[in-house]
């Protein structure tokens, strides 16, 4: 495929992808299509050579793997993980705010937003909702995505705050409530869960629960003189997401068991039940070689051979702030992935596995480019050192390099996703 079509398909995970549970829901439907068979962690598993699997874990994140057609014990894991969070902000219960003539929302701050992004943007709502149901222990769940803007955080005027170009400190709770209406301090109606009730055509009184929030609706668009650029919201980790799912169902190969790993909460730590610092991962590989009549200390023996790539997006090179960046490793983008090394293991920093990276890249004729921070600063982690602290293989962090990370708008190389998508393809199909 060109270069515009891996684009294209990434463009489109990000109009699907509003929370973690469409973003999963997009996987499976994806996995689906290319004939992927669903299993669940309470039913008993029988697999086949040559078979494609997927499990869903908490609706917001997925393992699937494909088992070769020659698969025998003794070949190896090869992981692919990415993550389906990203920064932004979430509805709080009892959320609404009548007050001086406006309506307003509760919301908390998920992740390390850049707040003042978030700032007069077109807002919409997303994720999933809990219902009453007659069973106790299984209530209804649903997704709910309101697809349209109907929010906003306006700024404050230059007039009224003329220190705002020198730096604005923005608090959390006052200054990030959006606005979705009027109505005054005599106005007690449960706005918000009403608007949700209807949305699901629902009585209010029956939603007990939510997991929701506000997701930027600008659509993703291509920038530059050769559209060299794509500008979009939720690049960090749609990028990876996209590349491994994609990589996942076209790298097959004869022996192995290929994984992709899609994983909820790396944004705010990862070591949750549905994080990559979870026993999960460990967990579907080990019942794997159960199906198959293997003993545990099997599946321990494949922790030898066996190879991890943490797929996130890494911090491209600035054109105005140069000096922020390492300098002797630089990541420009367009210049192809970027592998992240920190010797503090805040990015996987194993060196055989770094140098299968680099044979895999150069094999395929795939640009990659070396990041690792400036000695006097940190940016930040991924789940590469935390999954592999619970599932010890070689380990590797990789990604497209982007600018603006964590605004609720980044920019990246067009050219750098087919990149990526082609070096997660290498490394499932040699």
């Amino acid at each position: 495929m060109s270069t515009n079509v891996y684009a294209e398909e990434l463009l489109q995970l990000v109009e699907e992808g509003t929370s973690p549970f469409h973003v999963t829901a997009s996987v499976e439907r994806q996995l689906h299509k290319a004939g992927f068979q669903q299993l669940f962690m309470e039913q008993d598993w029988s697999l086949d050579n040559g078979g494609r699997y997927y499990v869903v874990h908490n609706g917001s994140s997925l393992i699937a793997f494909t088992i070769g057609k020659a698969f025998q014990f003794g070949d190896a894991f090869r992981i692919a993980a990415a993550h389906t969070d990203f920064p932004g902000l979430r509805v709080k219960p009892a959320p609404e705010i009548a007050k001086d003539g406006y309506r307003q929302l509760n919301v908390e701050v998920y992740g390390g937003a850049i707040l003042n992004t978030w700032l007069d943007r077109p807002l919409s709502a997303a994720g999933r909702v809990v219902l009453r149901s007659e069973k106790l222990f299984e209530p209804e769940i649903r997704l709910v995505d309101f697809r349209k803007p109907f929010l906003t955080i306006p700024n404050l005027a230059i007039h009224i705050n003329r220190d705002v170009n020198k730096g604005v400190e923005l608090n959390k709770q006052t200054d990030m409530l959006p606005v979705l209406g009027l109505g005054g301090e005599e106005d007690k109606e449960e706005f918000f869960r009403n608007c949700l009730a209807g949305e699901l055509k629902v009585d209010p009184e029956d939603i007990l629960e939510y997991e929701l929030g506000l997701y930027n609706t600008d659509t993703g668009d291509f920038l530059g003189l050769s559209e060299e650029f794509i500008s979009s919201p939720r690049l960090d980790n749609l990028t990876s997401v996209h590349g491994v799912v994609t990589a996942l169902i076209s790298g097959i190969r004869d022996a192995g068991i290929n994984v992709g790993a899609f994983f909820d909460h790396e944004e705010i730590g990862s070591r949750t039940k549905q994080g990559a610092g979870s026993v999960l991962l460990s967990a579907v590989l080990e019942r794997i070689l159960l199906s198959y009549g293997r003993s545990r200390e099997k599946f321990l023996q494949s922790f030898s051979k066996s190879m991890l790539l943490s797929v996130d997006v890494g911090h491209g090179l600035h054109p105005n702030k140069t000096d922020k960046n390492d300098p002797t490793n630089k990541d420009v983008l367009g210049k192809g992935i970027c592998i992240k090394e920190a010797s503090g293991q805040a990015y996987a920093t194993d060196s055989e596995a770094i140098a299968i990276m680099q044979q895999i890249c150069e094999a395929n004729e795939i640009p990659y480019q070396k990041f690792v921070n400036r000695s006097d600063g940190t940016s930040g982690g991924t789940l590469g050192s935390i999954a592999s602290s619970v599932f010890p293989v070689k380990t590797v962090d990789i990604g497209v390099p982007l600018l603006a990370m964590h605004s609720s708008r980044e920019l990246m190389g067009t050219a750098d996703q087919e990149s990526l998508v082609r070096a997660v393809e290498a490394f499932f199909r040699l």
